[in-house]
């Protein structure tokens, strides 16, 4: 195994905690389990997407999510600084809407 693996897995692990302060400053409840829950949708939905199962579904469970934290998290309205972000998050949103629609393709566990 590599000697700089477990550096890079304890600096990752360490940028969970300014997301669980960044969640706390919006006032959410609970943002040091919050944030694990987070990280658990993405990558499992990440993974799902990756692997081609139940794709579509998927894809709307994650265009949802991704609105959802573009309204949460990055509120242009009261900070402009923010609307980079929240139309990323928008642009994500319709990535997984067309992945609802067009689904996997035939390289994937679903049957396009």
């Amino acid at each position: 195994m590599n000697p700089a693996l477990p550096l890079v897995g304890r600096i990752l692990l360490t940028l969970v905690t300014g997301t669980a302060g960044y969640f706390g400053k919006l006032g959410l409840p609970m943002p040091d389990l919050l944030v694990w829950l987070v990280i658990a949708i993405e990558l499992g939905g990440a993974l799902l997407i990756l692997i081609g199962w139940k794709t579509r579904l998927v894809a709307w469970i994650m265009a949802i999510f991704t609105v959802a934290t573009a309204v949460i998290g990055h509120k242009f309205w009261v900070d402009p600084s923010q609307a980079t972000q929240f139309l990323k998050n928008l642009a994500i949103t319709g990535g997984f809407i067309m992945l609802a629609f067009a689904g996997p393709g035939r390289l994937s566990v679903d049957k396009a």
